[in-house]
Order: C-alpha cells, then sequence, then structure tokens
C-alpha cells in the first residue's frame, strides 16, 4: 500500500505552497495583529486566539516575495512547530488535499540549497513547494522570539 500524505494548500502571490496537514490546527480569518517589539523581522506581532498568545509569521521574506500589509480577505494558518504554535499568514488557503509518495519530489532534486522546503508536488498547472514548519525560524529567530514574548529559556 502507498502511503499518502495529506496536505494543507495555500497561496502567496500567484505561488502555491502547502504544510503536512498533521500540523495544522486550524484556519481562522486574518485578525488585527498587535506588533511585538524586538521580534525577529519574520514575526509580524501576535495575535490572542481563544485566550491563546500566537506569533505571526510572515513567510512572505523567506519566498523573496515583496512585503505587503495583511488584507481583509487574508487567512492565518494555525499550525504547530516542534516548539509552539505560530499563524502563518495567507492569501488564501485550499482544503487538505491527500497525495501518493509517488506525488511528491524531494526538495533536493529541484531545489537544492533551499532548506525551507521538504518536497514539491508537481500539479498540472505549476509546482506547490511543501514547507517545513520548524525551519522558517533559525535558532537566533527562536530565542529572539521567546525573548520578545518574555519567555524564560530552555535549556
Amino acid at each position: 500500500m502507498e502511503q499518502i500524505y495529506p496536505l494543507l494548500g495555500f497561496a502567496l502571490d500567484d505561488q502555491r505552497y502547502a504544510l503536512p496537514a498533521a500540523s495544522v490546527e486550524r484556519v481562522v480569518r486574518a485578525v488585527a495583529v498587535t506588533s511585538l517589539p524586538q521580534a525577529p523581522e519574520i514575526v509580524s506581532g501576535i495575535v490572542d486566539l481563544r485566550g491563546r498568545i500566537v506569533p505571526v509569521l510572515d513567510i512572505r521574506c523567506r519566498f523573496l516575495l515583496p512585503p505587503r500589509e495583511i488584507a481583509l480577505s487574508d487567512q492565518f494558518i494555525v499550525a504547530r512547530t516542534s516548539r509552539r504554535a505560530v499563524a502563518i499568514i495567507a492569501d488564501s488557503v485550499a482544503p487538505v488535499h491527500e497525495y501518493f509518495a509517488k506525488a511528491i519530489t524531494s526538495a533536493d532534486s529541484v531545489l537544492p540549497g533551499l532548506p525551507l522546503v521538504q518536497g514539491v508536488v508537481k500539479l498540472p498547472d505549476g509546482l506547490m513547494l511543501i514547507n517545513d514548519l520548524d525551519r522558517f525560524l533559525s535558532l537566533d529567530e527562536e530565542a529572539r522570539l521567546a525573548a520578545s514574548l518574555g519567555e524564560t529559556p530552555h535549556g
């Protein structure tokens, strides 16, 4: 039996990306973001989601896309890294779709040197890049984020 990978697709500008569905908690409408002084550049700020403070990541900079303000039509993908829950800003989100392992190409064979991408799905009208959530924040950025949130360092 071939392994199946459920992926949540989303778009930034005209490029499609995906996250493993197992790491996604939910998708919510974009809300006002409170700035977080001294947070890494990728962190737009924080939001309160049902009493839980969640950092908001604008991953556009990681893919060399031009920055833009959050629009009312944007959505937040609330997902879990190995260290914390984060909200990722997406222009739009597609339903979870299942892909067979043979439909996923290793990122190294298509995009060598891009550690944020763990795989690529070839679609009839382009490529969808599967992201590695744990690599969006470097160790230094993670430490700066923890400090700006007032968290005590782990170790």
